[in-house]
């Protein structure tokens, strides 16, 4: 299996797998939002129903299988990070092979995009 290098994306995984919401929730940035195939759902609250019903709330099993990491840049000292985790997704909402793609921004999730790998 892949590793995950950036605190806040194995941080978000890890509380995936553990199916601990709260904890989940609290790896994104108040502002951050999720894109789910074109779905938007914005700060923590919009969040906590989409993973309610979708991720955790569906009992959702991510198997990472490749993880691309860019690591902030020291030269525009930006805080951000982009991280790319591919994986096979089970989940009693949705199934099949699933791209996560994550930016970090001082350390918090401002944004997870999902499309198919």
């Amino acid at each position: 299996m892949a590793e995950v290098r950036n605190t806040a994306v194995r941080t978000a995984l890890g509380r995936l797998a553990a199916l601990d919401q709260p904890g989940f929730l609290e790896t994104f940035a108040t502002s951050g939002f999720v894109d789910d195939w074109g779905s938007i759902y914005r700060g923590r609250s919009e969040i906590d129903g989409w993973s309610s019903r979708e991720l955790i709330g569906a009992r959702g099993v991510l198997t990472v299988t490749a993880v691309e990491e860019s690591a902030p840049s020291p030269e525009t000292d930006s805080g951000q990070a982009l991280v790319v985790v591919i994986g096979d997704w089970r989940s009693s909402f949705a199934n099949g092979p699933s791209r996560f793609e994550f930016l970090v921004v001082d350390g918090l999730i401002a944004s997870m995009k999902i499309r198919a790998a």
